[in-house]
């Protein structure tokens, strides 16, 4: 099974445009929260109806996984957690989203929502637990923040992480995590795309303006992660110990090239992408 990750496009419409030109040659796209941008001009309403669109087309031509991000979230709860309500609606679309654990190959996929108290956290912890029972030969979360003490959640001069989720590692003991949110981790000194908590993989992908997004690919039959950004490209292999630095990444496979052949916008956006 090979894997497309990427977080953080943050309304980014030509990374958009990318993305649904990758697709097709993965058999799994995870996309690990942040697609709406709070910051932009774009009303956040707005943003949802034409992200929701991208996403419906994704889930037309692969696989897809999304978890919720601090931007995507858009009202709050009865009890006054911010959450991200609209991402529920793309279950109907065959999108695993929050608070959803699937089966896919023999790999089991649980995707958490973003956490802003003690009531969503509480779930959270619920989800984990009933999902550890679940038959699976490997298991991988999706959760928009990497954990606390990591260097894939190095700002620079402090970590960004979660203390919950470092918890959760330690006594579930996934296969992977997969994350985003720290938009420098992968650039900076002390940081990383990538880290290994006792037998746990966790990554963060990083963020770079621009089209293509940063990404990683996964594939899981060759236990090979790769992460491509605008100026670096790394591999590291996931059978062995984690080891620093990174191998760069110097006899890519054939499907993986071809991701650099993808032309500058090829593809129409949906209806109401444009302005």
């Amino acid at each position: 099974m090979r894997c497309l990750v990427v977080a953080d496009l943050h309304y980014s419409l030509p990374q958009f445009d990318w993305l649904l030109a990758a697709a097709p040659q993965f058999d799994l796209v995870i996309f690990a929260g942040d697609a709406l941008n709070l910051g932009s001009a774009v009303d956040y309403r707005a943003q949802i109806v034409v992200v929701t669109k991208y996403l419906a087309r994704l889930a037309g031509l692969t696989r897809v996984i999304f978890c919720s991000g601090n931007h995507d979230l858009d009202e709050r709860s009865p009890e006054g957690e911010k959450i991200a309500r609209w991402v529920a609606s793309i279950r109907e679309f065959g999108v695993a989203c929050d608070g959803d654990s699937v089966i896919i190959g023999d790999t089991l996929f649980t995707v958490c929502p973003w956490w802003d108290g003690p009531l969503v956290r509480a779930s959270i912890d619920d989800q984990l637990r009933e999902a550890a029972a679940l038959p699976h030969s490997r298991w991988v979360w999706v959760h928009h923040a990497p954990p606390a003490d990591s260097p894939t959640s190095w700002g620079g001069k402090r970590f960004f992480g979660d203390v919950e989720l470092k918890r959760w590692i330690e006594r579930h003991h996934p296969a992977m995590v997969i994350s985003g949110h720290v938009h420098q981790s992968p650039f900076i000194p002390s940081g990383s795309w990538f880290d290994q908590l006792g037998t746990t993989w966790v990554f963060n992908t990083g963020l770079q303006p621009g089209r293509p997004p940063v990404y990683i690919a996964l594939d899981f039959s060759a236990s090979k992660a790769f992460w491509l950004a605008a100026s670096d490209a790394q591999v590291i292999d996931l059978d062995n110990p984690l080891q620093r630095p990174a191998a760069p990444l110097r006899d890519a496979p054939d499907w993986l090239i071809s991701l650099d052949r993808i032309a500058d916008p090829s593809l129409a956006r949906p209806a109401s992408a444009a302005g």
